[in-house]
């Protein structure tokens, strides 16, 4: 059993569009999207504020390497990461909303803390 959720996309569709979610939730704070890509986008998010604390140039050049913006990269390293500095962990919420109108899919918000 995969340790990850497949999310119904080959692996470089699926990579891509979790950087872009990671991104995005890094750069307005919250996203709105389905249950289980919140969840696999917190797990990436996570990992990205964690490397963001560290702050040397290391966990700088990874958080580029998975971030697609530099200046959200940037954002990371000086603003959002040192609010989290006394916290282990759980750097992001998921908030539950009503089903999506045309599929009825579980939607819900992740947003940062």
């Amino acid at each position: 059993m995969a340790a990850y959720r497949k999310l119904g996309r080959v692996s470089a569709h699926r990579d891509l569009m979790l950087r872009n979610m990671v991104t995005s939730l890094l750069k307005h704070g919250k996203i709105q999207t389905t249950v289980t890509r919140a969840k696999e986008a917190r797990r990436l998010a996570e990992k990205m504020i964690t490397l963001g604390k560290r702050g040397d140039l290391h966990a700088r050049r990874q958080a580029l390497a998975f971030i697609t913006e530099e200046t959200i990269v940037k954002n990371l390293f000086d603003e959002i990461a040192p609010k989290y500095q006394e916290r282990n962990g759980g750097y992001t919420r998921i908030l539950r909303l009503e089903p999506r109108k045309g599929d009825g899919a579980e939607m819900v918000v992740l947003e940062l803390v």
